[in-house]
């Protein structure tokens, strides 16, 4: 599938969007009988199934994309005697390969080839990472941590109160409300492991792409749910975590949404209860079946307020903001639970203090011929400005 074909399927998706909205009007003001029913769900079911090849295909592209990016002159000159080794081990590592590179190797004699990643590997890694995950792509992703632990930023906890209007000669009253805190990113550790196959490696022209794309997969994956329902103890604290270090229940929003769907009002409602210096550039998180239930809706005028992309590249839109779509957003329809966050995703912070390492293990598999990838990364993440987020509830 090229391009144009993914051009295609969001025109396909598109004319089953207004055919859905086409056919509940006619029973608008009636009830559907079993056979409109069925066609209802008829319609629904392809949507899904189109909807579902245009995020495989969009993947898809991006992965080739990343693959097929070409070094430039400067760059191989300086990178490919590290990255040739770094392929080398990866295919073939043992002592004698670690022993004529011995620049790739951690002082760390007890395992089987401590790796550290030559810098292009690394930076590939970080952009195919960023590609695939939104909240990456459009957080606040602040220069990688060095030289301590943590990182703490002053916070303005309550502002000041005093100003009073007065006489010419009244005195003012000292404010004392104005308070300050600190907040502070603390990068947790990740993990994860692979096992690949050695005639693999061996017969796989590019063994380090095809590692680099599992690993992204895999890495990314797990940041994506952190940012959405992290908890903030050990991982990075999510969106939709409820917290007095994120977005607080202040911002929660449930007046207009019934127990087991969300409404037009209520969708209004939560946007508008984010100031505007905040709704400037805001965006959507929600699932995909909190999509689906949105499509439905119309306003006062019987338009349907979803606007779905027609566009490569250009996102679905609801009230005229971007929709971001993540299988890891909450989607379950019980009344006080979460569905959806509208905000300004430049209040969200990320901070890594290690981008990537990998522990190749060649030995500890052998009896099964297979190679053992040990990655590890150090990263968190939290909303820092509460006001700048909202979250749409369930009533």
């Amino acid at each position: 599938m090229d391009a144009k074909k993914l051009i295609e399927l969001k025109q396909e998706r598109a004319t089953l969007t207004a055919s859905i909205r086409d056919h509940m009007n006619q029973f608008e003001n009636a009830e559907m009988d079993g056979q409109a029913k069925e066609r209802l769900t008829k319609m629904e079911s392809d949507f899904d199934r189109v909807n579902n090849l245009i995020v495989a295909e969009e993947k898809q592209l991006n992965r080739e994309r990343v693959i097929g990016e070409q070094k430039s002159e400067p760059e191989r000159k300086v990178h490919d005697e590290a990255l040739t080794a770094f392929s080398n081990h990866l295919r073939i590592g043992s002592a004698q390969t670690m022993a004529a590179y011995a620049a790739l190797q951690q002082d760390n004699p007890t395992q089987a080839g401590y790796l550290v990643a030559p810098e292009k590997f690394v930076t590939e890694l970080i952009k195919e990472m960023a590609d695939k995950s939104f909240m990456r792509q459009k957080a606040n992703v602040l220069p990688p941590l060095r030289g301590a632990q943590s990182l703490g930023y002053p916070t303005r906890t309550a502002g000041m109160s005093s100003f009073a209007w007065g006489t010419e000669i009244q005195a003012p009253t000292a404010d004392s409300t104005l308070a300050f805190g600190k907040r502070e990113f603390k990068p947790h550790p990740g993990t994860s492991e692979i096992l690949i196959s050695k005639t693999l490696i061996r017969n796989v022209s590019n063994a380090d792409a095809l590692i680099r794309g599992e690993i992204a997969e895999e890495v990314n994956s797990s940041l994506e749910e952190a940012y959405m329902t992290g908890t903030g103890a050990g991982q990075p604290l999510g969106v939709f975590t409820a917290s007095d270090d994120g977005i607080g229940t202040s911002r929660d929003v449930s007046t207009g949404n019934t127990a087991t769907e969300l409404k037009f009002d209520g969708l209004i409602n939560c946007k508008m209860s984010v100031k505007e210096q905040y709704r400037r550039g805001a965006e959507w998180i929600m699932h995909r079946d909190a999509i689906k239930q949105i499509m439905k809706l119309k306003d006062s005028n019987g338009q349907y307020i979803w606007q779905p992309s027609v566009t490569q590249g250009a996102p679905d839109m609801l009230l005229s903001s971007p929709v971001n779509e993540s299988e890891f957003a909450p989607n379950t329809f019980t009344t006080g639970l979460y569905l959806a966050v509208f905000g300004n995703l430049k209040n969200y912070w990320i901070v890594d203090s290690l981008a990537m390492e990998i522990q190749v293990l060649m030995e500890l598999y052998a009896r099964t011929n297979q190679a053992d990838y040990l990655t590890r990364i150090e990263t968190d993440g939290a909303p820092v400005v509460s006001a700048a987020f909202a979250r749409a509830k369930l009533g």
